[in-house]
């Protein structure tokens, strides 16, 4: 193994602030407007903070899945579920590679795609809006496990999910 010089310097052990706050705000930007399907939805990023970053969205005609009860559609439960467990790898990825810039934690993205998404819908989706979080369970080198949950503004819970996801 090489003798690092001098000249080579060392990989930042932890990422500076302002860095971190262009991550944020480079995650922010690809979540909410970026994606176009999110944009769609409306999802808004609400914290990207551990152990549950979180979207926030609000109750449309577009995402209407029942027009007599005016509740939310599964698919869009499922959608932003899995959107949500995007956001808390990307997440947990920036903190276990804290030496790496804004745009190599984004570039990891790029190869990260959904294995597996399992849904449990537990109530009709009716609300004015809604909050989704999610907690990695597992992050290895090349595959990551969440768990998620969706609520209410009443904070009566819609539904959750567990997904897995490939990550290299």
């Amino acid at each position: 193994m090489p003798n690092r010089t001098e000249d080579t310097p060392a990989a930042p052990a932890h990422r500076s602030v302002a860095e971190q706050a262009r991550l944020g705000a480079l995650l922010t930007d690809m979540f909410e407007r970026r994606i176009s399907f999110n944009e769609v939805l409306g999802l808004r990023v609400q914290s990207l903070a551990g152990p549950s970053p979180s979207l926030r969205f609000d109750m449309k005609p577009e995402l209407v899945g029942h027009f007599l009860y005016g509740r939310l559609h599964g698919g869009v439960i499922s959608a932003v579920l899995d959107a949500t467990a995007g956001l808390a790898l990307m997440a947990a990825i920036g903190d276990k590679h804290p030496g790496d810039t804004a745009e190599q934690v984004l570039q990891r993205f790029a190869r990260m795609g959904t294995i597996d998404l399992r849904v449990d819908f537990l109530r009709q989706g009716v609300g004015k809006h809604f909050v989704a979080s999610a907690e990695v369970t597992r992050l290895g080198g090349r595959v990551g496990s969440t768990q998620m949950r969706l609520v209410n503004e009443d904070g009566l819970l819609i539904a959750t999910g567990a997904a897995s996801y490939i990550l290299a």
